[in-house]
């Protein structure tokens, strides 16, 4: 079947889920060629897996970017390009060269900037970063976007955001909540602006964490030292946590938090 046929079929089903799609966003997804990003099955309402990472379903994609709320001028940073339709899609409502996009996995970034080349959004920036570092060369942002969820947001993403900004992420734990932040003079730098409601996400990943990466030397050092404790170690570690800080320095210093 056509593709653009799929995509007005994907966008209908949308308007019938969501009470308040865009209508500037439907017309981006209408004409964003998804099939570019995603191989099987596109146009369904659903979640894939991509190189270790999620591909978030179209009903998902409307949800962040309905809450992110972009002008036709906003400077843009999307955090987890994963396979990059969303920086497509915020390329068709404020202009490729306005948005940046970063993940830390090199196989996604490689992935994204072919995609969005294919799909003729090339003028989109993407490189590989620690989302939690942002992009600071091109700050500030009017809208940062990160495609994860934390208990909290980076303290480098609030320094990023201009002044009247928004960052919209899912926040919080056990159960994430979509949230819009607007930057403050509070402690924590931050107020929440809105809430859309739960938005279950893959958590915000470390250097280490991402899929093929280099895996962390403290985590080596953890699981070789509970391995050599044992079921009849006399303080198994699944009692008390091992605090290499403390063990490092003679118990002088460091506390883990």
């Amino acid at each position: 079947m056509d593709p653009a046929v799929l995509r007005e079929d994907m966008v209908d089903g949308l308007d019938h889920t969501l009470d308040d799609l865009d209508e500037s966003l439907g017309v981006a997804m209408r004409t964003v060629p998804r099939h570019v990003f995603v191989e099987d099955r596109p146009y369904d309402n659903r979640a894939t897996d991509h190189a270790g990472t999620t591909v978030l379903a179209p009903k998902t994609v409307a949800r962040l970017l309905g809450a992110l709320d972009v002008d036709d001028d906003d400077s843009v940073l999307v955090v987890g390009v994963g396979v990059g339709y969303t920086a497509a899609l915020l390329a068709e409502l404020v202009g490729a060269r306005r948005v940046h996009a970063v993940d830390i996995a090199r196989r996604l970034v490689l992935d994204a900037r072919r995609n969005l080349r294919q799909a003729g959004y090339e003028g989109v920036l993407v490189d590989c970063r620690d989302g939690a570092d942002g992009l600071p060369e091109y700050a500030h942002f009017d809208r940062i976007l990160v495609e994860a969820a934390a208990v909290r947001p980076p303290r480098a993403l609030l320094d990023q955001l201009a002044p009247d900004g928004r960052l919209v992420m899912p926040m919080g734990t056990p159960d994430p909540t979509l949230v819009a932040l607007a930057p403050d003079d509070s402690p924590e730098g931050y107020a929440v602006a809105e809430e859309f409601g739960p938005a279950t996400l893959a958590p915000l990943l470390v250097d280490g964490e991402q899929a093929g990466g280099v895996t962390r030397n403290r985590t080596e050092r953890e699981d070789r030292e509970f391995g050599e404790q044992g079921y009849f170690a006399p303080t198994g570690w699944e009692h008390e946590w091992i605090d290499w800080d403390d063990r490092l320095d003679g118990g002088r210093g460091h506390h883990r938090r």
